[in-house]
């Protein structure tokens, strides 16, 4: 994707499209305050910066709407061009007349995430930060929220800028020593050149780690729910969602594949997936969901194993969790859910067949009993997993691309540490290394890759 001139004066509303009580347009670029001279009393080039006026748009002797028009001027703008935001009522046909009027007075309509452009461009934001921008305005949850708004005011950003200057300052005496080749002499310490690039290989494969986590909290931390046939696995699904989401009977074996669907508990987003029963089966297309089912289960983060309690063999559970725990690995949590407890009329029996499990919990999914405390364990784990290791959280798959390109850079520059190699060759593989870095920030770009970016931006933003 191709924007249009920088210099050109844009504009697009800025809220949502439909029947609303208010609606603004933003309008950015170098004649931002003249172009509504001809349908606005005030002169907007001769107010104050920062400061809101109130009047009529009018065309003619016509009147559009009474609006409210904050000016910003540049570079104290998002954009860092002169800026202004009008407030209209919603209305389609008022949105559109005066859209028509900044478009027949020279503004033109604005490219999906043409401002954020603009910002990035303007120096106002870095790559990253912009990207945190379309991530804030898709956040379903308050812990997405959070991770957008920390990408969003830079901390992100700055961790690796200080990644950056720490290399830097080694690639400039690299570079140094090859200026003076013939001499042959060492500006840059080996030794410490390399404790930098162990000590930076570490930050690095650390974020790289945190992409899981952040990926989850971005798109929904994937549940899986496992179990034999007729477990409550979808009656679970239902209760969970609060919405009959998957069919439920009496039948074994009714869910043949996959369901997933979304929700947010105490403001972390969840994916729930309902599986195929796992038994023992010849019926080809049961085995299919089966396989899925582990398939899920191995990439999820929590798995949710269910058993109906008044029938459930300790011991047989107790083998089955050992091999779920072997499939799915030390990564996915584990919880244990007894199922169907309302069958049972002595508390103290149901009780006691939680007591040799670690991370039991008896519930009924059928009529609610004990899923508040569920809920509130999942949204407890899922909170600790974004808080473990660093605080920084990758959230971008192109920021975990970069990442492990630049890993795989600086295994290159301890390798040719290791063989001694002269620091001609040393130094190719540190400006890679920070390459990769600067494609995070936006250091390095390239028309494809902002273009391939800021499309992905609504229109307005």
């Amino acid at each position: 994707m191709q924007f249009g001139n920088p210099n050109d004066t844009i504009c697009a509303l800025s809220t949502p499209e439909g029947v609303g009580a208010l609606a603004i347009i933003r309008i950015s670029g170098p004649e931002a305050l003249t172009v509504l001279k001809p349908y606005f009393k005030k002169d907007l080039s001769k107010v104050d910066t920062h400061t809101v006026h109130y009047g009529a748009i009018k065309d003619g002797d016509v009147w559009i709407d009474e609006v409210v028009l904050s000016v910003f001027k540049g570079p104290r703008s998002f954009t860092g061009q002169d800026t202004v935001e009008l407030t209209c009522h919603g209305s389609p046909y008022i949105r559109q007349r005066i859209l028509q009027l900044l478009i027949e007075n020279g503004c033109r309509m604005a490219e999906p995430g043409e401002y954020s452009m603009r910002a990035f461009m303007n120096g106002k934001v870095d790559l990253s930060q912009a990207e945190a921008i379309a991530d804030l305005i898709a956040s379903s949850s308050q812990a997405a929220h959070k991770l957008a708004m920390n990408q969003m005011r830079g901390q992100f950003s700055r961790k690796i800028n200080e990644l950056r200057e720490k290399l830097i300052h080694f690639a400039s005496l690299i570079e140094l020593e090859l200026d003076f080749s013939e001499e042959d002499v060492e500006f840059a310490d080996r030794n410490e050149l390399r404790t930098l690039v162990v000590e930076i290989q570490g930050v690095v494969r650390e974020l790289m780690a945190s992409f899981a986590t952040g990926n989850a909290i971005k798109n929904g931390v994937p549940v899986a729910i496992l179990g034999a046939p007729n477990m409550g696995k979808s009656t679970l699904l239902n209760a969970l969602l609060g919405d009959e989401r998957a069919i439920v009977s009496s039948i074994a074996g009714t869910t043949r594949d996959t369901i997933e669907d979304e929700t947010v508990i105490e403001g972390v987003r969840f994916r729930f997936i309902d599986t195929a029963g796992i038994r023992e089966t010849v019926d080809e297309i049961e085995t299919i969901g089966i396989d899925r089912a582990w398939d899920k289960a191995q990439k999820a983060q929590i798995v949710l194993y269910l058993v109906e309690a008044a029938t459930m063999d300790e011991a047989r559970v107790k083998e089955n969790l050992d091999e779920l725990r072997s499939r799915v690995g030390s990564d996915a949590k584990v919880y244990l859910l007894i199922n169907k407890v309302d069958q049972i009329t002595d508390p103290a029996q149901a009780k006691a067949l939680a007591a040799d499990f670690k991370n039991a919990y008896l519930i009924s999914a059928a009529h609610g009993t004990g899923l508040d405390d569920l809920k509130k364990t999942l949204a407890e784990e899922a909170r600790s997993l974004q808080n473990e290791g660093s605080d920084v959280v990758v959230t971008n798959i192109r920021h975990y691309e970069a990442l492990a390109n630049t890993n795989k850079a600086l295994d290159g520059v301890l390798h040719g540490l290791e063989s001694r190699i002269t620091g001609d060759f040393l130094a190719i593989d540190i400006r890679r290394a920070l390459h990769h870095l600067g494609e995070i920030t936006g250091e390095i770009t390239t028309d494809d890759l902002l273009g391939n970016i800021f499309s992905k931006f609504c229109i307005g933003k």
